[in-house]
């Protein structure tokens, strides 16, 4: 063990950070579809000069930063808090790795922040075109952000070719890259559309409003819905052998894909039946919550899936959940010499706090068992 171990009561670590990466995903996402949402209306209501239309996006675009850069910023961090204490040598991998990633996604989140404060906050002070311009600038910047990040995640899955090569675009361009990122910039586009339905059955003025904003975001929710099934085909065919083995093998996994197939069935359905055929439905707040609430159920179940798969490494054939390297030699040293005298911090406890049981310069595991303490 190369860090000490952060112990979480009842909930455990690797829980915690599973709990505020899926509150994060959700609002990232929408980070990234909503910017384009923004972008796209916001040409629109220019060039047809629908005031009021304007005046509903200038809403809707206070929700999305008090959302996405207030709460996204908050959980962004938690993410990095929670993975540095409950898994860092994989942390620290990642880091070495991807510095070059990395240190790009940072200029980009910058240019987005700044991006969507001018966008929100000069509004109505700058021309339209250079209004719309801070737009779309968000909009590819957080697109780009989420390619670079997923890079990085997809790499944790399967690191392809780096496991020889060992350089960063071995590792970023991996066998998962193209179909996660396909999937997620789908999930980006859906998961949009569906948080736009439900504030604009909130908060949209007239009846003419809600049926303009819900005939113009289901297209994106159809488009979102496609991307999802192609990245997903190819996520699968993508896969290590063991995280096939894992998805088939253990029932819990069986019934959360259950799940996932059937809340995401449900939004493409409700997308046909509602905003497709029948566009008043969503005038209902009720019905924009059910449409929302399977939506999240899909991603958060899928995200959950993703993470379970890798077991039992936090990157396949590099690190192990016990946060040692699986290099075979690493593992026979721990086979041989134990835990306590091979990790860095608990030799260290071991030797200040007993002693007793460190003989010719190595613990005897035997006395602490034994309870020769």
């Amino acid at each position: 063990m190369h860090y000490p171990w952060w112990y979480v009561p009842a909930i455990t670590s690797p829980m915690l950070i599973a709990i505020i990466a899926v509150l994060h995903v959700l609002v990232a996402h929408y980070a990234v579809g909503g910017g384009f949402f923004l972008a796209v209306e916001t040409a629109y209501a220019y060039k047809t000069d629908d005031r009021e239309y304007l005046a509903y996006l200038r809403k809707h675009a206070q929700f999305f930063i008090l959302l996405t850069v207030v709460f996204g910023a908050i959980t962004g961090v938690g993410i990095w808090w929670t993975i540095g204490l409950a898994s860092p040598l994989a942390t620290e991998l990642l880091i070495r790795t991807f510095v070059f990633g990395w240190a790009t996604e940072w200029v980009f989140f910058v240019l987005e922040i700044t991006s969507a404060f001018i966008f929100f906050y000069w509004w109505g002070r700058l021309r339209p075109k250079t209004h719309v311009a801070m737009g779309w600038i968000y909009a590819w910047t957080a697109w780009i952000s989420l390619v670079l990040i997923t890079g990085i995640t997809a790499f944790m899955l399967h690191p392809g070719d780096w496991l020889e090569k060992r350089t960063f675009w071995a590792g970023f361009l991996n066998p998962q890259f193209i179909p996660q990122t396909l999937a997620r910039t789908g999930g980006a586009f859906l998961l949009s559309s569906l948080y736009v339905y439900l504030h604009a059955s909130i908060c949209a003025s007239s009846q003419r409003l809600h049926d303009l904003v819900e005939q113009r975001s289901t297209r994106p929710a159809l488009l979102g819905a496609v991307l999802i099934v192609a990245g997903g085909v190819g996520w699968y065919i993508n896969l290590p052998q063991s995280a096939k083995d894992a998805l088939f093998a253990a029932s819990a996994l069986n019934i959360f894909m259950a799940l996932i197939f059937v809340s995401t069935g449900a939004v493409f359905v409700l997308l046909l039946l509602g905003p497709l055929r029948k566009p008043g439905w969503i005038r209902s707040p009720g019905f924009a919550a059910a449409l929302l609430a399977f939506g999240v159920i899909a991603f958060a179940t899928g995200e959950f899936i993703r993470e379970a798969i890798r077991k039992p490494y936090v990157v396949y054939n590099v690190v192990l959940g016990n946060q040692v390297y699986a290099e075979q030699a690493e593992l026979d040293r721990l086979r041989t010499d134990g835990y306590l005298e091979g990790g860095v911090w608990t030799r260290q406890y071991v030797r200040a706090h007993y002693p007793q049981v460190v003989v010719g310069g190595k613990e005897e595991n035997g006395r602490l068992v034994g309870g020769k303490v």
